[in-house]
């Protein structure tokens, strides 16, 4: 019970945090070119999911297990994204825009995935019993939250920066905690019991992720850094709304320790893109400062060679004072 009281509050408090991200200004912007949208759909819906199931058939997953992989790979993109896109000089906009659509998207289009890529295993009572109306209605429950935010940066925009950086210090905070009480009260028993095959998926599903979202952004032919915010989008999932999923609407009897496979991943997920920061803090920052120095310099050149322009075109004649107070008109030759 009190397992699934703090996945609960720290659900509510993270979609709080991406409602207050998020202003009406940019999502008016995305909807008149919602290449963010397209973006957050092709990712999280797409690639994501179908991801999960190939990794499901390949390593011959029971029912328990197919079904906790795939409802971590049909959930929509997480916070840490945010987070993430901040350290390799991303696209927040895009980010931010990207991670809500897919939240709204995911009331409609989740229950749909778990029920497509669920019939390998239809036959099992874990997927008959597969509640796809606790779903869409724990989906629900998030918009709540998110709208709130989205009032309060409208009307209180201090107050909504600080509630971001709570709800992200909390996503990290939560995490380490379920870990930890995860592990006092069941012990290293349940993690043994993990078929070393989940093991595998948590490691190779987020790195195939982050993969798939930067092929999809060289696709789009978008800039670097809006590759790299894409590839943080789509490899990193909702790990919250997973586990409170897997905690509140499976029966503990069949879910068993399967709910811990959010946590793996969310684990993993932080480890690999903590080492995509890392490669690009060593290698990759050179290049984009290159490339901000060059628009710079670029800015620059127009803005003199605008002056230019607006001193030859007003060169019709300079008026020049003589010692007796006398003005007279000096003509000049305009190049054309």
């Amino acid at each position: 019970q009190g397992l699934s009281v703090l996945v609960g509050l720290a659900l509510c408090v993270t979609m709080l945090g991406l409602g207050c991200a998020v202003e009406l200004g940019q999502l008016g912007q995305q909807l008149r070119r919602p290449v963010g949208l397209l973006l957050a759909l092709l990712g999280q819906f797409v690639a994501m999911p179908l991801l999960a199931f190939l990794l499901a058939l390949i390593f011959a997953l029971d029912e328990v297990a197919a079904v906790a992989v795939l409802l971590c790979g049909c959930c929509p993109g997480g916070n840490l994204s945010n987070l993430m896109s901040v350290l390799v000089d991303g696209d927040m906009n895009l980010s931010i825009i990207m991670t809500a659509s897919s939240t709204l998207l995911a009331l409609f289009l989740m229950p749909l995935c778990l029920w497509v890529y669920s019939r390998p295993w239809i036959n099992t009572a874990l997927v008959r019993l597969l509640p796809l109306g606790a779903v869409s209605l724990t989906l629900g429950s998030t918009l709540l939250p998110i709208g709130l935010g989205v009032l309060i940066r409208y009307r209180h925009p201090r107050a909504a920066d600080l509630l971001v950086k709570i709800s992200l210090w909390s996503l990290l905070v939560t995490l380490v905690i379920l870990f930890i009480l995860t592990g006092t009260m069941l012990g290293p028993d349940l993690l043994a019991h993990i078929p070393a095959s989940v093991y595998a998926i948590a490691v190779l599903m987020p790195l195939a992720g982050y993969a798939l979202g930067y092929g999809l952004a060289t696709v789009f032919k978008m800039p670097p850094h809006c590759r790299r915010t894409v590839s943080l989008e789509t490899g990193c999932q909702n790990v919250q709304l997973c586990t409170a999923i897997l905690k509140l609407t499976f029966p503990p009897e069949l879910i068993g320790g399967m709910y811990m496979f959010p946590l793996l991943y969310a684990l993993f997920q932080s480890a690999e893109a903590g080492l995509f920061v890392l490669v690009y803090k060593m290698y990759g920052r050179d290049s984009y400062k290159q490339d901000t120095l060059g628009e710079e310099e670029d800015t620059d050149i127009s803005y003199k060679k605008l002056k230019e322009e607006e001193v030859a075109d007003t060169s019709y004649g300079t008026v020049t004072t003589e010692e007796h107070n006398s003005v007279q008109m000096e003509e000049t030759q305009t190049a054309l």
